[in-house]
């Protein structure tokens, strides 16, 4: 397989050759040469990962192609995240086929991460989906969602009731990938929270918190943690991070702000934070 990147648009094209150099087949029908719709210039690009194995048991060698992403302008320049595809080897000869519905639940749905995620998902049926598609707690954990307990309890969140913070992991080929739930006492989800972003794995989790940040009554919730990922050398790299979402009206919203202007690390605890979050908006935390 020979990838080829038209440098002009940021696409990528896949050459199938034999030994002779003869191409056998090509294609640039691949989920990253979409990520922009309607637009034949995509993000800055790179392949992550390739990995060529029988996805759908039918004897024939598959393709697993990852790809790392930067968008050059917009809300999320600069950032970096994957995009996963899988091509199915024809069985009559050497071209290969795309389900774009698959491609869609690989990167909708977060299993993009590495080929291991994606295999997991095309080949033994195991899903994130249910992730962002459950409506009940009871549906959560009757999929395998493990509730860490130790940091999971009520809170009265004003006009949205008492709700219940149900943080927890789904495990995925070697990942746990976490989340967190706002469940009401019926055992309904009322909100959910993605702080892993584009990180790979939960390492540990530091703390949840819920307390006014922003001066507005309402009380907040931070999240900190210890994330894994692999670097460009094919290492395990642990780094802390963390979320603040913002309670409103109708719901929570993600920090796009202090994030920006202070990057935390491993000696920073939860008060640490809270204070440097509340100082950002012109508080202390003796305001409590």
């Amino acid at each position: 397989m020979v990838p080829a990147f038209d440098e002009r648009y940021n696409r990528l094209a896949l050459f199938i050759v034999d030994t002779d150099g003869v191409i056998l087949y090509r294609t640039e029908q691949l989920a990253t040469n979409h990520c922009v719709t309607g637009r034949m210039r995509q993000p800055i690009q790179d392949i992550a990962a390739v990995s060529f194995q029988d996805l759908n048991r039918d004897g024939r060698t598959d393709i697993i192609l990852i790809t790392s992403c930067v968008n050059e302008s917009g809300a999320y320049a600069g950032k970096t995240y994957k995009v996963g595809d899988v091509l199915f080897q024809n069985k009559t000869d050497c071209s290969f086929y795309r389900d774009y519905r698959i491609s869609d639940k690989i990167n909708r749905f977060g299993m993009n991460k590495s080929a291991k995620s994606i295999t997991a998902f095309v080949r033994d049926g195991n899903s994130t989906e249910f992730l962002y598609t459950a409506t009940t707690l009871r549906e959560l954990q009757r999929n395998k969602f493990r509730i860490i307990q130790e940091q999971c309890y009520f809170r009265s969140f004003g006009k949205l009731g008492r709700l219940q913070v149900t943080p927890g992991t789904y495990r995925i080929a070697d990942y746990d990938i976490f989340m967190i739930y706002l469940v009401n006492e019926q055992g309904d989800i009322v909100s959910v929270l993605q702080p892993m972003g584009e990180y790979d794995n939960l390492y540990a989790l530091k703390g949840v918190t819920c307390r006014d940040i922003d001066g507005d009554g309402l009380k907040d919730i931070v999240i900190l943690a210890r994330y894994s990922y692999e670097g460009e050398a094919g290492e395990l790299i642990v780094e802390s991070d963390y979320r603040i979402y913002y309670q409103r009206t109708g719901g929570f919203v993600p920090d796009t702000e202090i994030r920006d202007t202070y990057r935390c690390g491993d000696e920073d605890t939860m008060e640490i934070l809270v204070e440097k979050a509340r100082a950002y908006w012109g508080w202390k935390t003796t305001n409590d």
